[in-house]
């Protein structure tokens, strides 16, 4: 699922194309993409861009006569850029929205359909959809520290969680806690200061070093290559290959349709964490620590 990091080049790079632009024509290709009814999709047609923002992991697109086209890409969805004369097809095509210069697609890989498209009228409107996660690259640690431990939780799901914090996934997340040595068990109420001064700025580096990496990458140009795995990410999506600070095996935590990708020897004093199926499928025999896993 496109982060913090993702949707922030996305918006930065939608505002230079298309800020000023009219959207001449909306082509809707997925009857499981629009989520709105009132205004109509039509409504949008015809209408100027004047901003461009992030709201978490969604991107929301201010047009004339303050309408809003409220994108939220999911998992598998992604946005693409093709200029005048050049044209997307195929099933992967969701929507297709016509501009003078070009055209944005909007695309979600595999069969099944969780992106979504509201258009809504008003800044009241739009703020509907703010789930009051903290922007931690503009809080301050007091505010982070707060925000944590209002809740107790694993520290995984505290950061991932969308009314805690904003923008931060499963990707990133595994990021984080590498680099503040901590475990992604660990509960945010039982943390100390300097565990949580240490998550805080881990939080707030990664973020920024990870954007302006994208940045760079993209240049003038649009994100063709949006993805949560990336070779040059410390532990995600790295089960098994060292890790890059320590040179021990990263492990992982599968549990539905997300994993925890961790450095044990980092993170959790070269403990193993129990994964829900392969633990209890293997019991006795499942290793507790490196050395186990070695022998």
């Amino acid at each position: 699922m496109p982060e913090l990091p993702d949707i922030v080049v996305y918006a930065e790079r939608l505002e230079a194309y298309l800020r000023g632009e009219p959207l001449e024509r909306i082509e809707l290709r997925s009857p499981f993409l629009l989520r709105s009814v009132d205004p109509p999709i039509a409504a949008a047609a015809g209408r100027r861009v004047r901003s461009v923002r992030r709201l978490g992991k969604r991107l929301a697109l201010g047009l004339d006569d303050e309408l809003f086209l409220v994108i939220h890409l999911m998992i598998a969805g992604r946005l693409r850029w093709r200029t005048t004369g050049r044209t997307l097809g195929g099933r992967m095509v969701l929507a297709a929205f016509g501009f003078p210069r070009g055209t944005l697609y909007l695309t979600e890989a595999g069969s099944t359909r969780r992106a979504t498209l509201h258009l809504v009228r008003s800044e009241a409107a739009l703020a509907a959809f703010a789930r009051g996660g903290l922007e931690v690259l503009h809080a301050p640690l007091e505010a982070f520290a707060d925000r944590l431990r209002s809740e107790n939780h694993t520290l995984k799901r505290s950061l991932t969680d969308p009314r805690l914090f904003s923008g931060i996934g499963n990707a990133y997340s595994d990021e984080i806690l590498h680099r503040a040595r901590l475990s992604p068990l660990a509960l945010s109420a039982r943390l100390g200061e300097a565990d949580v001064a240490r998550l805080f700025d881990a939080t707030r580096q990664v973020l920024l070093e990870w954007t302006d990496r994208l940045r760079r990458e993209v240049g003038d140009g649009f994100p063709e290559e949006v993805t949560a795995f990336r070779p040059e990410m410390a532990v995600h999506g790295r089960y098994r290959l060292p890790c890059p600070v320590c040179g021990a095996p990263v492990q992982r935590i599968r549990y539905a349709t997300n994993e925890t990708d961790y450095c044990p020897r980092c993170q959790t004093g070269d403990r193993l964490l129990a994964d829900r199926a392969m633990s209890r499928l293997l019991k006795e025999d499942w290793p507790r620590s490196l050395d186990e896993l070695g022998e």
